[in-house]
């Protein structure tokens, strides 16, 4: 007898075999033999002997034969076995042996333990579901009982097994097998008492998970009950830890059937639309005549064609060497780019201001002031110079907002008697229907006609003309008397300049009211937000919270209390226990809420203007809360596959009351948070898109409060506009050259500010207006992704730091020339949209071609690029600041011709390439002296897919070494000083300067970077601030502890192992007559004595007992062996 061995080959094993036992050469060797030697192996001997022999001792052997052969080796066995006829031999054996009158369940274990390894072979599968072997399978299983466990749970496994074909799990449907499945689960369930046959629990369960597959037998199971079956049967599990098992198996069970919902919308596409223009006959100038360029004409190459070049330049970007070092040509003529002259003022500015005297010099700031002002509107490209794109009721409301709210010098008895109203406000009064908060006149005098002060002698033009001055001047006092007694100190914020810079901001619905926190302003709450703690299993409560909605729908409301499109439903509620939303305002994106139960809400993102997709951010205001209690939100139609949410972020809440008390702080806020796959769909589009449910829930500290939640941090574009104009009137424009200019203009006719800042120099004299004007370039854009508010707060930070009186500051204006452009995105920002602009196109994927027209911010940003290329002021750095929702930290996205052929798998022998290693130097820099930053999640590989973006068209077109791309978490950092922490508005802006910090290391007076004046006000504590960055080749975060997606297939039950049932039945054959005993004394073995019993079970592995007589009975039946069929012994050919 030969010995066991761990390594198998089937030639050895099967030699081997035939030298111990000479009948197998005798039978090969008879000349009655159909086959030849050559093709008639010793498997094929073994094979053919159990499907011919009904000797018990012969059978088993054959069986624990083919079983240690299969479980020592791979696939390429089990291939091998079948491609031998191994499927028609076990279902031969299976046959024989499952309709005997008293079935021998010895053989039967290994038997179903060999049709379970080889049945999820699709071949295998079908031939025994064909011939019948699902039924016979089937009808082994049976109701509850306690004898031979580990053979009725090896027929559950086999019969799931063979469930891996669409043909036999549709032939398990169409014979009534599910509600079987469903009716055994409920059994074994009920009568498990004692809980010792969790395993066959679980298999079947698994059996359940496999057909749920179909879309048919999902709704099979629906319908016959078995999502309230697994319901009640889970809350009976989550009594018992014993059980705890079969909870996640039934949770993902329920989940995959859980029928497909639609989304409660009457069409996916997003309820803001904007008309597109079409395309114009030529490339216009920036200063273009609106007529000329509202031509419609065919353009002179088409879309597709565009595409297809663009697919075409990049196709071997990744591992060509010669595609990375070439650079393309220029997307336009050279005789367009003059015209961008313009954005360099600092080289045509004469600085008269230097040579006054001091006597004039307050009045010849503000005459600079003035002056820098006027440039500004007179550099403006004007609006009409691009084509309007605004509805009718949009230019009408926004031209009825251009007018700026000035503070009235009469005094009004009406206003003087409703001022101290002004100091009396509370919290609920700011709500957005309130006319405190419009920026129309027009909406204000609607408050007007219900307090009955049109004098009725009056014509109907001189009531509304007198009932509007009047309610303007009111409005402006009560504000300013409000800002007298509520107002804090927010830095760089004036609510009423905001106010008048959001009045001429131009929206697709045509926005009139503000958003509280806007108006009013924000600031970084006192102390650091760690991360939110994850209660364990919380995703599996919220999913049988949503499963008893649809189960039990005693306490179900489902009311719709706010839609976007429906204006009856975006007033405040008269319902007493309903909250009240509202999203109509700038950067607002909420498009429906659903009352799901009492304090439960489904809310629905409105997708990107003119698209269906892109759903993730919000901004919404909730009002007629009550205080203490949790309400808990569900946004139901997110589109990410995961998200920082499951890893300790939260959403920002801001309180009106708390704002007005003096305490305007965005916070983090919500409990019992997380992020997972859900059951709804598009409303009419494709049913195969998956939508994702984010809940959260708030406790509301005030009753009637007014609060706003959000994404991230909100910061709208014309937080960008009044930010800059403030920064503006703060500089000593004798000190610093701040000039603000306007790009162009976007579809919707909004500006798109550019700004310049520098130091201006010493004198007028030529050697300081040479050193000026020879100044390097840096370039910094933003915002590109409207969702992506961290990098406008990363940017604030920046600006602020530029124009502030700091030393570094100072030196950092002295060597370079700063060109920003903080929101290339305005449409997108305003409209609440989260991606895309307003043609439905993420623009930062348009920088290889950017249409003109349709894609302005980016044509013109790069076509600036090209003339400070052109004009020998190729920028030593380019930055565009983003948000990155699945990591943390801040880090850069760079550009490397070595690093992307490395991480490319290129053949490519880099060892002789020379590359500038300076594109490493600020990520090196910043990693010393920006907490927040981690180098080693900094990636400088040039990516097919990223072939359009802003970062590698300025590093292939323009040949800037330093292009970067600069991610900022939404969550916060797991590294440094701030591990664990949550990254708010301070780190943000504190980002923005360390930045700028950064920048000193690329000066060419090195000392500057270490001299003692500037080394004070750079912290580079070492202690503080090393940390170890983990690897930016990882996944973004390690698995969620819960399963965000479905479970593909059943969740493996721990500790259960068939070789080991099959190991113990061997030993001890009737141990399962004893009942409930035999089986828990073997499962107390399972644990030390296993290793012996398979031991012993292997000593007798091999066929010593098959005698000469059963191999003629082989050889003699052995032509009979292609089949009987299930019903009368014979397998169907």
């Amino acid at each position: 007898m030969f010995s066991y061995r761990h390594n198998f080959t089937w030639n050895g094993t099967l030699r081997e075999l035939e030298g111990s036992y000479p009948a197998f050469c005798t039978e090969r060797g008879r000349p009655s033999m159909t086959a030849s030697p050559s093709s008639s192996s010793g498997l094929e001997v073994l094979l053919s002997t159990l499907q011919d022999t009904g000797d018990v001792e012969s059978t088993l052997n054959i069986l624990n034969v083919l079983d240690e052969l299969l479980s020592a080796g791979t696939d390429r066995r089990i291939q091998y076995m079948i491609s031998k006829g191994g499927s028609e031999a076990l279902l031969a054996a299976l046959v024989n042996t499952g309709h005997s009158f008293s079935p021998n369940y010895t053989i039967l274990l290994p038997l179903l333990h060999l049709l379970a390894k080889v049945g999820h072979r699709a071949s295998t599968a079908n031939l025994i579901g064909e011939n019948q072997g699902l039924d016979v399978i089937y009808h082994l299983i049976p109701q509850y009982t306690t004898q031979h466990l580990h053979t009725v749970r090896a027929s559950i496994n086999a019969f799931a097994a063979l469930l891996c074909t669409k043909a036999n799990v549709r032939s398990v449907v169409s014979k009534g097998y599910i509600p079987g499945l469903l009716r055994l689960y409920e059994d074994w369930h009920s009568k498990d008492t004692q809980h010792v046959a969790i395993a066959i629990r679980h298999a079947l369960l698994c059996c359940l998970h496999k057909v749920a597959h179909s879309a048919a037998a999902r709704h099979a199971l629906v319908s016959h009950g078995g999502m309230r079956l697994l319901h009640q049967t889970t809350q009976t599990c989550l009594l018992s830890k014993a059980l705890e098992p079969l909870v996640e198996p039934s949770v993902q069970l329920m989940r995959k059937c859980l029928p497909k919902t639609p989304l409660l919308l009457t069409s996916d596409q997003s309820a803001y639309s904007f008309p597109l223009p079409g395309r114009p006959h030529a490339v216009p100038y920036m200063d273009m005549p609106s007529d000329e360029s509202k031509e419609e004409s065919d353009y002179e190459e088409p879309e597709d064609n565009q595409e297809a070049d663009s697919k075409d330049y990049d196709d071997d970007l990744e591992t060509d060497l010669n595609e990375l070092r070439l650079r393309p040509d220029p997307d336009r003529p050279k005789d367009l780019l003059p015209q961008y002259s313009r954005l360099c003022p600092e080289l045509s500015h004469d600085f008269e201001e230097l040579d006054l005297s001091s006597e004039s010099e307050d009045s010849s700031a503000s005459a600079s002031s003035s002056s820098s002002s006027s440039s500004s509107d007179e550099d403006a490209v004007p609006l009409s110079a691009f084509p309007p794109r605004s509805s009718g009721r949009d230019r009408r409301s926004s031209t009825a907002g251009r007018e700026s709210p000035t503070s009235s010098s009469d005094s009004h008895s009406e206003t003087e008697a409703s001022t101290p109203a002004a100091v009396q406000l509370e919290a609920r009064d700011f709500h957005s229907h309130s006319s405190i908060l419009s920026t129309s006149p027009e909406f204000r005098s609607k408050i007007s006609e219900t307090r009955g002060e049109a004098n009725q002698s009056k014509t109907e033009d001189e009531q509304h003309d007198e009932g509007q001055e009047a309610e303007e001047s009111h409005h402006q006092t009560m504000i300013d008397r409000l800002l007298e007694r509520h107002g804090t100190c927010v830095p760089h914020h004036e609510p009423k300049m905001y106010r008048a810079a959001a009045a001429k901001t131009k929206s697709i619905p045509g926005f009139s009211i503000l958003a509280f926190p806007d108006f009013w302003g924000h600031l970084p709450p006192p102390g650091h937000e760690s991360m939110a703690p994850r209660k364990p299993n919380i995703q599996r409560q919220k999913v049988l919270e949503d499963i008893q909605r649809i189960l039990y729908t005693d306490d179900i409301i489902n009311q719709v209390v706010f839609d976007l499109e429906d204006s009856s439903l975006q007033s405040p509620s008269d319902r007493p226990d309903s909250l009240s939303f509202f999203s109509k305002f700038e950067c607002g994106n909420l498009r429906k809420a659903i009352q799901v139960r009492r304090y439960e809400y489904d809310l629905i993102l409105n997708a990107d203007a003119n698209c269906s997709q892109h759903t993730q951010w919000f901004y919404f205001e909730v009002s007629n809360m009550v205080a203490d209690v949790p309400y808990r939100f569900n946004v139901i139609n997110c589109e990410k596959s995961n998200s920082q949410f499951n890893y300790g972020m939260q959403p920002v809440l801001y309180s009106v009351k708390e704002a007005l008390e003096g305490r305007p702080h965005w916070v983090r806020t919500g409990t019992e948070i997380c992020y997972f796959r859900n059951h709804f769909c598009p409303a009419r589009g494709s049913r195969g898109t998956t939508f994702y449910t984010l809940t959260f829930t708030v406790t509301f500290k005030h009753n009637e409060d007014v609060c706003y939640l959000a994404y991230h941090y909100p910061y709208t574009y014309s937080a960008v506009k009044a930010h800059l104009n403030v920064l503006q009137e703060s500089v000593d424009p004798t000190k610093v050259f701040f000039r603000q200019q306007i790009l162009c203009g976007t579809l919707a006719e909004n500006p798109c500010p550019v700004v310049t800042i520098t130091a201006c120099p010493d004198s007028r004299g030529w050697k300081d207006l040479h050193q000026l004007r020879n100044r390097a370039c840096i370039v910094l854009t933003g915002r590109v992704h409207p969702g992506e508010s961290n990098a406008s707060w990363v940017m604030k930070g920046t600006l602020e730091f530029l124009c502030s009186s700091d030393p570094v500051a100072q030196s950092l204006r002295e060597a370079f020339v700063f060109k920003i452009i903080p929101m290339l995105n305005p449409d997108g920002v305003i409209n609440g949209t989260n991606r895309c602009d307003l043609n439905g196109e993420d623009l930062n994927r348009q920088w290889c071609r950017p249409h003109p027209v349709l894609s302005p911010t980016i044509y013109h940003t790069k076509g600036f690029l090209y003339y400070l290329n052109s004009i020998g002021r190729t920028p030593l750095v380019f930055c565009d600041y983003h948000g990155h929702s699945r990591k943390k930290n801040v880090f850069l996205y760079g550009c490397s011709v070595k690093e992307t052929l490395w991480q490319s798998g290129s053949a490519v022998d880099t060892v002789g390439l020379k590359e500038d290693p300076g594109y490493r130097t600020i990520a090196k820099t910043l990693d010393r002296i920006a907490p927040a930053f981690s180098f080693n999640s900094c990636n400088y590989s040039v990516e097919k897919s990223r072939s359009a973006t802003a970062r590698v068209v300025v590093w292939r077109e323009m040949g800037v070494l330093r292009s970067y791309t600069m991610e900022s978490t939404y969550n916060g950092c797991d590294q440094g000083i701030y591990k664990g922490l949550q990254t708010g508005t301070r780190e943000l802006q504190e980002m923005g300067m360390k930045f700028c910090h950064s920048l000193l290391s690329l000066t060419k007076d090195t000392k500057a970077l270490y001299s003692r004046i500037l080394i004070n006000h750079i912290n580079l504590d070492h202690n503080n601030l090393d940390h170890k960055s983990h690897n930016c080749f990882e996944d973004d975060e390690p698995p969620c502890v819960e399963e965000i997606e479905y479970s593909t297939d059943c969740p493996t039950l721990k500790g259960t192992d068939l070789d080991s049932d099959v190991s113990i039945n061997m030993t001890s054959a009737d141990g399962e007559e004893e009942g409930d005993e035999g089986h828990k004394g073997a499962q107390q073995r399972q644990g030390g004595v296993v290793q012996s019993q398979q031991s012993s079970m292997k000593s007798r592995l091999f066929p010593h007992l098959i005698t000469e007589a059963s191999m003629e009975t082989r050889n003699e039946k052995r032509n009979m062996c292609n089949g009987v069929n299930a019903t009368n012994g014979q397998i169907l050919s």
